[in-house]
Parts: C-alpha cells; sequence; structure tokens
C-alpha cells in the first residue's frame, strides 16, 4: 500500500455470492456474503466513495472493516491493528481517518436503527441469486 502501485490479476470469485450495497458517496459498502447454506455474514467494508472510471469503478480499501452477523445480534471489528499501522506512516490521511470515524458512526447507527440494507435484516437471509438474470452490463 505504501507505494501507491498496483498490479491487475485475473481472477475468479469462488465460495461465496455477494449482495454489495454502495452508495456512491459513502466512506463505505454493505456487503451480504452468501454460501449454499444461506447468509453467512454482513460485512462492512470502510473504503474510498467509489469513482466512476471508463473500466467501471474504482475504490481504495482502508483496512478497518466490520463483521455483522445475519440476525445483527454480533458485531465484530476486523483489521484494527492494520488500520493502526497504516495511519503511522499517513497511508491514510488525517482527512481520510476523520471520514473513517464518521462513517463508522453512521454505520452503527444503522444496524442499532435498523435502517439502510438492515432495515429488511432478516427478509435479505434468504435471498439468492437466481442464475437465470442476466448478468449486469456497465452503461
Amino acid at each position: 500500500m505504501a507505494t501507491g502501485e498496483w498490479e491487475l490479476a485475473l481472477a475468479v470469485w469462488q465460495e461465496t455470492e455477494l449482495l454489495l450495497w454502495k452508495p456512491p458517496a459513502a466512506w463505505f459498502s454493505i456487503n451480504a456474503f452468501y454460501t449454499h447454506r444461506g447468509m453467512r455474514n454482513w460485512y462492512v467494508n470502510f473504503e474510498h466513495p467509489t469513482r466512476r472510471t471508463p473500466d467501471g469503478f474504482d475504490t481504495f480499501d482502508l483496512t478497518v472493516d466490520l463483521v455483522v452477523d445475519p440476525d445483527l445480534s454480533r458485531l465484530t471489528w476486523k483489521d484494527e491493528d492494520e488500520y493502526a499501522h497504516v495511519r503511522r506512516p499517513g497511508i491514510t490521511s488525517d482527512t481520510e481517518h476523520q471520514a473513517v470515524d464518521d462513517a463508522r458512526a453512521q454505520v452503527l447507527a444503522m444496524v442499532e436503527e435498523r435502517s439502510g440494507p438492515f432495515a429488511d435484516a432478516e427478509a435479505w437471509t434468504s435471498w439468492r441469486w437466481k442464475p437465470a438474470w442476466p448478468a449486469p452490463r456497465l452503461t
């Protein structure tokens, strides 16, 4: 991360299905992960707001994450040590840090209030991708 250099690689998503909720200006995305048995968990990824590019969409992962049980009963912060590590050399700026703190508060309020995608958390536990649905296309 410190060099800011990236290399794209071809990869195939495996093991889970993912339903992603990402408001364009938000400093987070809310992901619902599913296995063949049903919803595994909610996963909140703290990241830069989405930018449209000629190839699709770009964002930047800010390392800290929140894992939430499907029924919203338990929340577990993930990679706090990694986040502290990227804060020390300034890879994550003070401005980004403030945005992450604000986003953390926003997400915790959404879970507590059962708003946003968490409003219908119980219904989302039974959601399934239908293979007959057409693949999404960028327009």
